[in-house]
């Protein structure tokens, strides 16, 4: 079952190694490949929501967002800078190359040496905005055959509505709620043998949860 990690000097330690590698990650696609790129934590990472199902690996999960390129549209390239850059970033703190996936390039599972063994790994998505701050995911569609996969833009789920309701939850201080909820829901995914459900979906559905019953908070 899964529980909320409460080591926070552990969390602390793999976010900030998480973080400069992805600053290693930008710096190389700049400068390799003159493409320009920032990086947020996303999904559980940035909302200390971050759970782990027993002694099982936990991950961060990144967006990597390019801001200027020569051609938005080859994303083929872009794909391919982004995963020798990142390979190159990996191997400067001594990680072993990504895995390239549909929708995000995976790092091997890795564990500090000293204290907490847990072991974490990264998901990064590529990802771009339009002129309407829609989000847009770079994505690999695999065909068994290297040149023929095709990779594309698919626009992301809108998040905007669930901002405001999380921010009108954290001003009545209310946090908790959608904290209990959203464990209730991963557990509830994980006894029905549901993996279609990933932790960004589950907290929409713990925030929404939490926001349509607020007419019932004490």
């Amino acid at each position: 079952m899964f529980d909320y990690v409460e080591d926070k000097k552990f969390l602390s330690r793999m976010r900030s190694l998480c973080g400069e590698i992805m600053q290693d990650f930008c710096h190389y696609l700049k400068e390799d490949y003159d493409i320009g790129a920032v990086f947020f934590l996303v999904g559980s990472g940035a909302r200390n929501l971050i759970v782990q199902n027993a002694s099982l690996p936990i991950d961060l999960d990144y967006n990597l967002e390019i801001v200027r390129c020569e051609d938005f549209e080859d994303c083929r390239f872009l794909k391919e800078c982004a995963r020798k850059s990142f390979n190159k970033a990996l191997k400067e703190h001594g990680w072993g190359d990504c895995d390239d996936s549909t929708s995000s390039l995976t790092t091997k599972k890795v564990h500090f040496v000293e204290d907490n063994p847990t072991e974490f790994s990264m998901d990064v998505c590529i990802v771009c905005r339009d002129t309407k701050e829609h989000f847009y995911r770079l994505k690999l569609k695999k065909t068994g055959f290297t040149y023929l996969d095709e990779y594309y833009w698919n626009e992301a789920p809108h998040s905007a509505g669930i901002q405001k309701k999380a921010k009108y939850i954290k001003k009545r201080g209310k946090w908790q709620l959608v904290r209990a909820q959203y464990l209730d829901i991963k557990n509830r995914y994980l006894r029905q043998n549901d993996h279609d459900h990933p932790s960004f979906i589950c907290y929409i559905e713990a925030v929404n949860n939490v926001y349509n019953a607020r007419m019932n908070w004490k």
